[in-house]
């Protein structure tokens, strides 16, 4: 008889945080997004792994950090299904699924170079137009700017 044999991809954490579901492609805009390149928290990743919704997926561990409301929102442009797991002693705590808000303010810039938010000191302001495949109309000139094309502030 064959058992099968399960095993950890990526090694569990004491405390912090769990971003996972991010499209494989989407990972490293998702350490961009959040500037874990500049954190001294451990991390690890992974990208590639199996996913029964998804195909391949992407996943995050941040030991130690857990993230405030304005930095799931940037990861809700990067990976909007994405799920957090907050980790306590080797537990998950908490689940919180990203949500994709309706309006972001100060995170992504607007495409059109002529937008007063590019040539003055005007935050970008976005009112979200699709939630799936996240896509954004800037406020003050009503460019759209979709996933691909997304440039984070």
């Amino acid at each position: 008889m064959d058992k099968e044999i399960k095993q950890l991809k990526v090694s569990a954490i004491r405390n912090g945080t769990v971003i996972d579901h991010i499209p494989a492609n989407n990972l490293f805009k998702v350490i961009n997004i959040l500037g874990l390149y500049r954190s001294d928290n451990q991390i690890t990743f992974g990208t590639n792994l199996e996913s029964k919704q998804f195909g391949t997926k992407a996943i995050v561990k941040i030991s130690d950090k857990f993230f405030v409301d304005e930095e799931i929102n940037r990861i809700a442009l990067a990976a909007p299904q994405a799920k957090l797991n907050i980790i306590r002693e080797y537990k998950v705590e908490e689940k919180k699924k990203v949500m994709v808000p309706d309006e972001f303010t100060g995170i992504v810039k607007c495409v059109n170079p002529k937008c007063i938010t590019n040539n003055d000191k005007v935050k970008p302001r976005f009112r979200v137009i699709s939630k799936k495949d996240v896509s954004l109309k800037c406020h003050y000139c009503e460019k759209i700017t979709d996933q691909e094309h997304m440039v984070f502030i």
